[in-house]
């Protein structure tokens, strides 16, 4: 009974409320949510503004006792802001993981208690100014795993959202209303594949001499191949929406793996930061600049917004670790895991880190930049790699044909390699 009457409640104040008061009283998880990308948002921005500007207010800051030698800018500084943001979503995390039910007091603590919330973030923010640079060192090593984890839980969260937008069209409800549909979408996805492709060949690999860029784009073309074999394969039988799919995605990761800083064409798209650094021979859509033009800061302002949007739409998606997920949700339930949000965004304060300094805690990237270095440029291909590695590690899981099928399209492969092996 006293359960209900709380549940009812909860609910009025849901439909009665403003969204201020709703927010104050700490009564509705989906306005916290947009309270703590807000408070990302800010922590990112800090970060970038410490690591581009930090050195004129180094007079300042290198009174506090672990800026004493004047490591508080540039990429230090944005470690150490990047250490107090991820220290705060991960006191979240261990003080909301398991939560399951609305009305709960961890549910509470999640959504309310804004006040006591704001200062421990404020706090965290500012004690790693107080560490000395070798404690900031080791974050920084250890950001580049938590930053890695963080790339994985996107992959997975993508690929799931691919995976269901086929089985929806797939279901009996909407087989036949959809067809046509599906293959449209298919279709075109394949042409802007194959088109995207020829493009990178043409603006990134202009020569012969310009082997990095062929072999990525190359194996690129062959992944994408080896993902529309199987997925046509007779033990498989799952159509081209799939793989059609996931080559947009992979072919887009190896455009924004090799793309240079100052080439601002597909500015828009926001998942892609400029990765190889300028001034190389192979590319004849961008020269290298010295200047900082406002297409740069258009492109980092819409990078950081990118970024947090990214780590929002993950962050409440945690159903894309289950095998099986709940189509049926109690109105007590809680409407997203509140763990797993806090958990991506510690994750994603360390890859925006690692975006800030180029994944290299010794890496001087220029002001209004993100992710430019050779580094980057192989953290973008590794991943573009793995996301195919986890497309099929998915479906091997839930689907046993799919092992049939790879293994008939690698046998014959791996058995004429062993028959050159052999001495005649």
């Amino acid at each position: 009974m006293e359960s209900g009457a709380s549940n009812s409640r909860t609910h009025a104040v849901l439909k009665d409320s403003s969204w201020f008061s709703q927010f104050r009283n700490g009564s509705n998880p989906w306005m916290a949510r947009y309270a703590y990308g807000l408070m990302f948002l800010v922590s990112n921005m800090l970060a970038w503004a410490v690591r581009d500007y930090g050195r004129g207010a180094s007079r300042e800051i290198e009174k506090l006792k672990g800026c004493a030698s004047g490591d508080c800018w540039g990429a230090d500084g944005a470690l150490r802001v990047s250490m107090g943001c991820f220290a705060f979503y991960i006191v979240m995390f261990l003080s909301t993981i398991g939560t399951k039910k609305l009305n709960e007091r961890r549910d509470s603590w999640h959504s309310g208690w804004w006040s006591v919330k704001i200062t421990v973030f404020i706090v965290l923010t500012i004690i790693p100014f107080l560490f000395p640079s070798t404690f900031i060192e080791i974050y920084g090593e250890v950001a580049h795993f938590g930053a890695g984890v963080f790339l994985l839980i996107q992959l997975i969260s993508i690929i799931s959202f691919i995976r269901w937008l086929n089985d929806c069209f797939q279901s009996e409800k909407y087989a036949e209303r959809c067809h046509i549909h599906v293959m449209l979408i298919a279709t075109t996805s394949y042409v802007v594949c194959i088109m995207g492709i020829i493009l990178m060949y043409i603006w990134y690999a202009p020569e012969p001499s310009c082997l990095q860029n062929i072999f990525f784009i190359s194996w690129t073309l062959v992944l994408l191949q080896l993902m529309t074999s199987v997925s046509l394969h007779p033990k498989v039988n799952a159509g081209f929406l799939t793989p059609g799919l996931m080559g947009l995605y992979i072919v887009f990761i190896c455009w924004c793996a090799i793309r240079r800083h100052h080439d601002h064409f597909l500015l828009f798209f926001y998942f892609c930061f400029f990765s190889e650094p300028g001034g190389q021979s192979c590319n004849r859509k961008a020269e290298a600049s010295n200047k900082t033009d406002w297409l740069t800061i258009i492109s980092f302002v819409v990078a950081v917004l990118a970024m947090v949007i990214a780590t929002f739409s993950t962050g409440i998606d945690s159903q894309c670790f289950q095998l099986k997920k709940e189509d049926t949700q109690a109105e007590d339930d809680i409407p997203y895991g509140y763990g797993f949000f806090h958990f991506v965004f510690a994750t994603g304060a360390m890859y925006f880190a690692m975006l800030l300094i180029g994944w290299n805690t010794h890496h001087t990237i220029k002001r209004w930049t993100i992710d430019v270095g050779w580094t980057s440029v192989w953290v973008r291909i590794v991943n573009e790699w793995l996301a195919v590695c986890v497309y099929f590690a998915i479906y091997i899981i839930t689907e046993d044909h799919y092992i049939v099928a790879v293994w008939m399209l690698v046998a014959p492969i791996v058995l004429k390699w062993q028959q050159m092996d052999e001495p005649v």
